[in-house]
């Protein structure tokens, strides 16, 4: 559980226990669970004693002494008071107050007894002034380690310890030395009165009478000034009496000329009023002369400005209708250029499918004759190839007129070439091995298979012929 406390105006609170390092001093603050707090009292308080000290002459006497002193202000200060005050036997505020004045106590009687040590009777006596000041300078070095101030200090008349008469007979030797002193000072003061009431009787006559002498001069020269302040009085009247008539006739003169000042100044403002009025009448028709040419040319600027929108507006249609046509033309025309490319593309299409059909007819076919050679030459067949090359080689020798000279080498059956009746139109079929060989260096076609299946002779092929010239074999 946690409790909120506050000090009065003239206290502290100083909190220890949990979570706080020595001792923390506030006006206000919450108390936390094994933690304690303690209200300390700033207030001064008096502390009076009866100090026994001895001089340096070994005279004792008795010194009371009032001290006022309390806590500083100063946060560090309040700490180590806060400390002193709660370090009492039973831990309660009375037994901490009651130790901090045993603690003074004891400060004041052994710094009180160092200063007397070092001092005469006669210099603690005559110089009581500095004695205070050591005093207090000398504990107020001891009370502020406790955090304590003196605020306050009074010493009072020293008196005699028990069995000393010190004073006592300083006392009674300046009581006599006094009572000596009056009596020769009575004495003298009756002398000096008894001649000083005979003087001053004398002083009185003779003050009396110079007064009188002085009171008599002093009334003549009273009446002289009387008289000169009543000649003075009588003509200053007389020319109060002159200035005061030339007054009123300058009033008087005054008043006419500012009279006259005033209507001719009527006169005057009432011209520059008819004035200002005439020209206030010339302006005004400048002016009206002025708005009226203004509006002409205002509406004539209207009326140009309005032209001129209704051309910019016609002409402003008329581009836009221009450009619409324009826009619709070519919309048309990217249309049918449109329209135009998906049938190409469509075309294309369907001639690369009639392509790829021929191609694909074209590959069962070579499969069928037997490879791209065999589909190669079927379509030299189809198309009329070899013929065009028959053509051309016959469009090439026509007209050379070639000799040409067959033998036959073979078996004659007995009768020479009579023999064989076939063997010419055999040779000729022999020869066309030679001539596809060739066609086929030259153009890089090869013959059909069936060329090879030529009937040979005596194991070897027939007919090598070479057309074109005399050769045999």
């Amino acid at each position: 559980m946690m409790w909120y406390h506050i000090s009065e105006p003239n206290q502290y609170l100083a909190l220890t226990g949990a979570g706080i390092d020595g001792v923390k001093i506030a006006k206000k603050a919450f108390v936390m669970p094994f933690q304690k707090v303690t209200r300390i009292s700033i207030t001064p308080f008096d502390f009076s004693l009866q100090l026994q000290a001895m001089t340096i002459e070994k005279l004792s006497f008795a010194l009371p002494a009032v001290f006022t002193i309390g806590p500083s202000d100063d946060i560090q200060a309040l700490v180590k008071y806060a400390t002193l005050l709660t370090g009492g036997r039973d831990g309660t505020k009375a037994s901490g107050q009651s130790h901090v004045q045993d603690i003074v106590k004891g400060i004041i009687e052994g710094e009180t007894r160092v200063i007397v040590s070092g001092l005469t009777m006669e210099e603690i006596f005559r110089e009581r002034q500095i004695f205070k000041q050591k005093v207090i300078q000398n504990v107020q070095e001891e009370l502020s380690q406790f955090g304590l101030k003196i605020y306050n200090a009074n010493v009072k008349e020293l008196q005699d310890s028990p069995g000393n008469q010190y004073f006592s007979s300083l006392a009674q030797k300046a009581h006599e030395s006094a009572i000596n002193t009056a009596r020769v000072d009575v004495a003298e003061a009756r002398m000096k009165g008894e001649i000083g009431e005979k003087e001053k009787q004398g002083l009185t006559k003779q003050q009396i009478s110079k007064i009188e002498a002085e009171t008599s001069i002093r009334e003549t020269e009273r009446k002289k000034e009387k008289a000169a302040a009543e000649a003075d009085l009588t003509n200053r009247q007389t020319e109060l009496d002159r200035d005061i008539k030339l007054a009123r006739i300058s009033a008087s003169r005054a008043a006419e000329a500012r009279d006259a000042e005033l209507h001719r100044d009527v006169e005057a403002k009432r011209a520059q009023t008819e004035l200002e009025r005439l020209r206030a009448t010339d302006v005004t028709k400048a002016i009206a002369k002025r708005e009226t040419e203004k509006e002409s040319a205002d509406a004539k600027f209207y009326t140009m400005n309005r032209n001129a929108d209704a051309t910019m507006y016609q002409k402003t249609k008329e581009v836009e209708a221009a450009y619409l046509q324009a826009t619709r033309a070519a919309e048309a025309n990217y249309f049918a250029r449109e329209k135009e490319a998906q049938a190409n593309l469509i075309t294309r299409k369907l001639e690369a499918e009639g392509i790829s059909a021929l191609a694909k007819s074209y590959a069962e076919l070579s499969t069928a004759l037997g490879g791209s050679d065999g589909l190669l030459k079927y379509l030299m067949l189809e198309k009329g190839t070899y013929g065009e090359l028959a053509r051309a080689n016959a469009e090439a020798i026509k007209g050379l007129q070639p000799k040409i000279n067959v033998w036959n080498t073979g078996p004659s059956g007995g009768e020479g070439s009579a023999g064989d009746p076939m063997g010419a139109i055999r040779n000729i079929f022999q020869t066309l091995p030679p001539l596809f060989s060739t066609i086929e260096d030259q153009t890089g076609i090869r013959p059909p298979n069936w060329i090879a299946q030529v009937p040979q002779t005596n194991g070897a092929p027939v007919g090598q012929q070479v057309v074109a010239g005399n050769s045999k074999k």
